[in-house]
């Protein structure tokens, strides 16, 4: 294992190494193909890199992957931190114009994808026609050029050249309202692990199922913790609710990472479909991502035990807060207590600290922040505390609340309005199953509230009915002026709710 460490230097990609070593015939990756062991695991990741030297344009300095949750993505990413390339996940949600945007800023000169995201990568490298692209799943052996599984057969056995570069990956911000940017991380030392273990209960060499995207800081988090505890990682490509608990029970896993949507999807499956699965081997169900809806927290605690571990983190800083059970039992809407190697301030807008209970921007220290965005910018700092980018507060016993985005908080005829006080009070409706409340343009109060609700199966309630439900709860000036009912709201592969294709939808007051 120590030789493994020095031979691969510490990188994303360490725990795969070190696993190949610990237990090399045990199961590391479950996916619809089957079972790797860590060793065919390690072996065929080596083969990609060797494969990734021998490209014709030489080998990449930045590789871009764009590819669901299977073993594609991870030998991908093992095999570009074993040649010194820096990684770039890329959101499979990306369309042509904007994953362009992010390949040409990034400078990448490969990309690995399956092949669903063709039309896209094409549209996207339409400028970079020197690129190498290669696809990681196909459902058409044979279809493409440059495979995945192919360059690992025709380099079966090979190892890479060894190289002084050290691959650095680069994680895209979720660009809900606006254009993503990518943050450049080294790796966040011992602390990082440290904050995961000290709150959530994994154990080494266990079976651990993530249906979290890859590409994004949470579910890469969590496989490459998986890889350096040893845990056999158990994934499908597309999230399904009944299919996860499918998972959980066939392999008896005790640990499940998931975004917080996903818990809804399982809660909203019919009583008689849950019945069917106990996941009693469960000891922890891991979420970050987005907002967790206090309802589904408590629904899926009290049917498949208190296991739900919410996580608060930022791409820029990594693990900042952990709500365990016990935590979310006594407040279901909180971010939980500063990881371990974390402080947390809440600073009001002259930068002076704010006391418990009392609303301000979340500001944050810890070793495992980010080394600046790629752009060259990088994030508020003050007296060596981060800006979060998040408003919120804390509660007397040190838990943290959070209550938005800082550039989410609307002023409508002079009075702050938070979305998430809004969006609470609509969800509290009967009829109601989600909102969101954003603010647009106004002649006359500069901003104006407006709503979007999905409605309760059956439920029949008017938008004139959800205002004077709002009206009942809160003031006069966090009523919304309109509420629009629709099937379903815009959310991103990660869960959150994508705020500026609901702007779009907004008509002209």
């Amino acid at each position: 294992m120590g030789r493994a460490v020095r031979r691969e230097g510490v990188s994303a990609a360490t725990g795969f190494a070190i696993s190949a070593q610990r237990c090399p015939d045990r199961p590391g990756l479950i996916d619809e193909r089957g079972t790797l062991t860590w060793r065919e695991l390690d072996e065929q990741s080596n083969a990609l890199a060797a494969a990734l030297q021998d490209l014709p344009a030489g080998a990449p300095r930045v590789v871009g992957i764009m590819a669901r949750n299977h073993r594609g993505f991870v030998q991908s990413l093992v095999a570009a931190n074993r040649i010194g390339a820096d990684v770039l996940l890329l959101n499979t949600s990306f369309a042509g114009p904007a994953l362009a945007e992010v390949v040409a800023r990034e400078e990448v000169d490969a990309v690995i994808f399956d092949e669903e995201f063709t039309p896209s990568i094409s549209e996207a490298l339409s400028e970079r026609p020197n690129a190498a692209r290669i696809v990681a799943w196909t459902d058409e052996p044979g279809a493409h050029a440059v495979t995945v599984d192919g360059l690992i057969s025709g380099h079966a056995g090979q190892r890479p050249s060894p190289t002084d570069r050290q691959s650095k990956l680069v994680l895209l911000t979720s660009g809900t309202t606006g254009s993503p940017k990518g943050a450049k991380h080294s790796g966040g030392g011992p602390d990082a692990l440290v904050s995961i273990l000290d709150r959530t209960p994994w154990r080494a060499e266990e079976v651990v199922v993530i249906v979290a995207p890859m590409f994004h800081a949470w579910g890469f988090g969590q496989l490459a913790f998986a890889a350096l505890m040893a845990c056999t990682v158990v994934t499908r490509r597309r999230f399904d609710p009944e299919a996860t608990l499918a998972l959980v029970d066939e392999h008896q896993a005790t640990g499940l990472c998931v975004v917080p949507v996903m818990f809804d999807r399982i809660v909203e499956l019919p009583d008689d479909v849950r019945a069917r699965y106990s996941c009693r081997s469960l000891r922890f169900a891991a979420a970050s991502g987005s907002r967790m809806r206090p309802d589904v927290v408590i629904a899926f605690m009290d049917q498949f035990g208190d296991v739900i571990y919410n996580n608060y983190n930022a791409t820029e800083a990594g693990m900042i807060a952990t709500a365990t059970p016990a935590d979310l039992r006594a407040a279901p809407d909180t971010a939980g207590t500063p990881a371990t190697g974390t402080e947390i301030r809440i600073l009001g807008p002259d930068f002076q600290d704010l006391p418990a209970g009392e609303t301000g921007t979340i500001y944050v220290r810890n070793s495992t922040q980010f080394d600046g965005y790629t752009s060259g910018a990088t994030k508020d700092f003050r007296d060596g505390f981060m800006s979060s980018g998040d408003v919120g507060h804390l509660d007397d016993a040190g838990r943290l609340f959070v209550v938005g985005r800082d550039d989410e908080m609307i002023v409508s005829g002079g009075e702050n309005v938070y979305p998430i006080e809004v969006e609470k009070a609509l969800s509290g409706h009967a009829d109601v199953h989600e909102a969101a409340v954003l603010g647009v343009d106004d002649a006359q109060y500069g901003q104006r509230l407006v709503a979007f609700v999905v409605l309760a199966d059956g439920a029949a309630a008017t938008p004139e009915d959800l205002k004077a439900h709002v009206r009942r709860n809160l003031a006069n000036y966090k009523v919304p002026r309109t509420i629009t009912v629709l099937d379903e709201l815009p959310r991103g592969s990660t869960g959150k709710i994508v705020r500026r294709e609901l702007q779009a939808l907004v008509e002209p007051d």
